[in-house]
C-alpha cells in the first residue's frame, strides 16, 4: 500500500473564480426545473387560472350569439361568415393572450413582494434561461386555456370551429401568447405592487384586446379607427388566428405573421437587457 499522504487539489481547481460561470452550456436541468415550477404554480389553482377564464370567454360567446341571433352574416376578406363562426376564434386567442399576460406579470412581482425573488436570481441560470422558463410557463397556460375553450366550442350549438389552416392557428396562437408573456415579464419587473400590474392589464392589455377586431370586422369602422386598428398588434393576432379557422382575414396574413415575429424579437431583446441589468430586481 502507498503510505504517502494524498495531495488535495487546491480550491481554485475545484471552484471557479468569482464571475466565471461553472455551467458554460445551457443548464437544461435548471431550465426544466424553473419551467415546471411555473406550470405547477398556476396548475395548483387550475379552477382559477384555466377553467374560470374559459367560462368567462364562453359567456361572451353566449351573450353575443344570443343578442345577434348567431347566424347574422359578417363580410370579411370577400367571404360571408356567420357571426358566431366569426366571433369564436377571436375569443379563443383573446383568452389565450390575456392569460399569458396574467401568468408572466405575476411571477417576478410576487417574488419581490414576498421576498422570494432570490429564488429566481440565485440559481445558476443565465438570463436567457430565466426568460425562457418564465415565457414558457405563461405560454403553456395560454395553450391550456385556449384548448379548454376550443373543446367546449366544438359542442356549442350553432358554432363551427373546425380548423382550416393549422399553421396559422399554431403560429398566431404562439406569437400572440409569447407577445403578451414578454409584456407581462416587463410588467412584473417594473411593478412594485399588484396595483401597478393591474394598471397595465386594465388600461393597456384589455383595451387593445377589445379594440382588436374580435367582435367586428375593421372595414366597418370609420377610417380613423381603421388606422388605429392596423397599428394595433393585437388585431393581427386575432385576424391571423381567425384565418386559421375560417380561411378569411381582414388584414394581410403574411404581414401579420412577419410583423409579430419582429415585434416578439424586439420584446425579447428588451426583456433580456432589463433582466440582465437587474433593474428593480437587485437592491
Amino acid at each position: 500500500m502507498n503510505d504517502q499522504p494524498q495531495k488535495i487539489a487546491p480550491a481554485s481547481a475545484i471552484r471557479a473564480e468569482p464571475g466565471v460561470p461553472v455551467i458554460t452550456n445551457v443548464n437544461w436541468g435548471g431550465l426544466q426545473t424553473l419551467y415546471i415550477k411555473e406550470v405547477r404554480r398556476f396548475f395548483k389553482v387550475q379552477l382559477q387560472t384555466i377553467w374560470a377564464p374559459a367560462i368567462t370567454t364562453l359567456l361572451f360567446l353566449a351573450i353575443f350569439t344570443v343578442s345577434t341571433g348567431g347566424r347574422t352574416p359578417v363580410g370579411i376578406g370577400g367571404a360571408t361568415i356567420a357571426f358566431a363562426d366569426f366571433l369564436a376564434p377571436g375569443l379563443i386567442v383573446m383568452g389565450m393572450m390575456q392569460n399569458a399576460f396574467a401568468n408572466s406579470s405575476f411571477s417576478l412581482l410576487v417574488g419581490k413582494m414576498q421576498g422570494t425573488i432570490v429564488d429566481y436570481l440565485m440559481p445558476p441560470l443565465s438570463v436567457g434561461e430565466l426568460l425562457t422558463a418564465l415565457v414558457g410557463g405563461a405560454v403553456t397556460r395560454a395553450i391550456l386555456v385556449g384548448a379548454a375553450i376550443w373543446v367546449v366550442m366544438l359542442f356549442w350549438p350553432g358554432v363551427h370551429v373546425g380548423v382550416t389552416h393549422f399553421w396559422a392557428v399554431i403560429w398566431f396562437g404562439l406569437m400572440g401568447s409569447a407577445m403578451l408573456s414578454l409584456i407581462g415579464v416587463l410588467t412584473s419587473i417594473w411593478a412594485e405592487k399588484f396595483d401597478h400590474a393591474a394598471v397595465v392589464g386594465n388600461f393597456v392589455v384589455a383595451p387593445l384586446s377589445l379594440l382588436s377586431g374580435t367582435f367586428y370586422a375593421i372595414d366597418r369602422l370609420a377610417p380613423a379607427f381603421q388606422t388605429f386598428s392596423r397599428f394595433n398588434p393585437f388585431h393581427y393576432v386575432i385576424s391571423g388566428f381567425r384565418y386559421g379557422f375560417i380561411g378569411a382575414a381582414d388584414s394581410p396574413v403574411a404581414v401579420g405573421a412577419l410583423g409579430l415575429l419582429g415585434l416578439n424579437l424586439v420584446l425579447t431583446a428588451i426583456c433580456y437587457a432589463v433582466l440582465k441589468s437587474g433593474w428593480k430586481l437587485r437592491s
